[in-house]
């Protein structure tokens, strides 16, 4: 048996840990630039606010209907992830994190009533970090996934449990198709025009047609359905094949300093997440580009592909090289809105091929990034950073709604007077 774990609303849930007084009240919490609606509580669903919707076009409705606004707090929400994932480690021999907020949870061969267990996992999340959540228990992974949408949409009581072929049949036809996790939405255009409305429907297709016409993604699909596991779990996340930093400004830009700035940011990004992941890249793409949406500017968009003689992860390294391939691109006359790092054609960094003209002394700068990472862990993000980095970002994403950041940052943290 299987468990899918769903944090309830969660940047909205965040919100609330840390104010208790936004509890019952409709939240939303915006995109990069407070763009659109990416997170809304039940209340703001309640009040007919549909994901992605921009923000400026339900400016009367916050207003009249008291909605509480909030700039994406990412870092905030990445901590509270990862408390919330600790505790789930607790209840299960493996843990498959699936996204921020969702995690799967193997409960095979576990001697135990599992309703109980997944009322006490719920109670010990809550208890320890405020964030409700959902439990879908099922023989597939897929199942479960059904199983925790019909105890959030259907049941309200956050804990489903899929035991036998009767309690599956039930959520399979409670199941439109287009909701099955997977399915996507040209599959579930195909299945539509076949007439198959559920996911009930879907399980009782013939094999031979789901092969031909949804090849082995939908053969598994089919197989998870009919209470069959085939997927895989990843206990560990696969390295990437490509790093992308990659953000809209603030506000349009038109200096080359200030883009240099965000650029070299970017790039450090990249090569951090590189060292994470003991990766060296081959190849680094820099895009720079105009708002395609005001048309009375000026348009420009251009891109440009560097490779690398020797793969690297070094900082400096890849900074110069961003640096060198912005000379290149930039435009004076332009209102810039966005620009964007890729390292590309990655390779583990103990199979990095050295170069014959190579001078660099590789050892000593691997040395070097190790001690920077250590510091930044220690201290925080950019504790230490390169001269060229700049302290002020006036390039940096508009944020007028941010809450604190409570549980990473010393000077946010909650005072109590008493």
């Amino acid at each position: 048996m299987y468990a899918l774990v769903d944090c309830n609303n969660f940047y909205a849930s965040c919100e609330r840990v840390f104010n208790p007084r936004l509890e019952g009240q409709p939240i939303i919490v915006l995109s990069n630039n407070d763009g659109c609606a990416i997170a809304r509580s039940e209340e703001a669903k309640a009040l007919g606010i549909e994901m992605g919707t921009p923000a400026f076009m339900i400016e009367t409705l916050i207003k009249e209907k008291n909605v509480r606004v909030f700039s994406s707090n990412y870092a905030l929400y990445g901590d509270m992830s990862d408390r919330v994932m600790e505790i789930l480690a607790w209840f299960a021999p493996a843990v498959e994190l699936y996204s921020i907020d969702e995690a799967f949870l193997d409960f095979t061969g576990m001697q135990t009533n599992l309703d109980v267990l997944a009322n006490e996992l719920r109670n010990t999340v809550k208890q320890h970090t405020r964030i409700p959540v959902s439990v879908g228990i099922a023989p597939t992974k897929t199942l479960a996934k059904m199983a925790n949408r019909y105890a959030k949409k259907i049941l309200k009581t956050g804990i489903c449990q899929l035991q036998t072929k009767d309690d599956i049949d039930v959520v399979l036809n409670a199941t439109a198709v287009g909701d099955i996790w997977g399915i996507g939405p040209e599959r579930a255009k195909l299945c539509l025009r076949s007439k198959m409305k559920t996911a009930a429907d879907l399980a009782q297709a013939p094999e031979e047609w789901v092969r031909k016409q949804m090849s082995v993604v939908g053969q598994r699909l089919l197989n998870e359905l009919n209470g069959i596991p085939s997927i895989e779990w990843e206990l560990e996340s696969p390295p990437k094949k490509n790093i992308t930093t990659s953000r809209s400004f603030g506000k349009l830009m038109t200096e080359k300093k200030d883009i240099v700035q965000a650029v070299s940011n970017y790039t450090a990004a990249c090569a951090e997440k590189l060292r994470a992941q003991h990766s060296c890249a081959k190849k680094l793409h820099l895009f720079l580009q105009t708002n395609p949406h005001r048309t009375e500017d000026r348009q420009y968009f251009r891109s440009l592909t560097v490779p690398l003689t020797v793969a690297t992860n070094h900082t400096p390294e890849l900074v110069k090289i961003a640096l060198w391939a912005l000379n290149r691109i930039f435009r004076p006359g332009f209102n810039y809105m966005k620009c964007g790092v890729i390292v590309q054609d990655l390779v583990p960094e103990n199979e990095v091929q050295a170069g014959m003209f190579d001078k660099r002394d590789r050892p000593k700068e691997k040395q070097i990034m190790q001690v920077l990472d250590g510091i930044n862990k220690s201290f925080g993000p950019d504790y230490v950073r390169f001269a060229v980095q700049g302290y002020e970002k006036r390039y940096k994403l508009r944020q007028a709604y941010l809450s604190p950041r409570y549980t990473t940052r010393i000077e946010d943290i909650v005072k109590i007077k008493a």
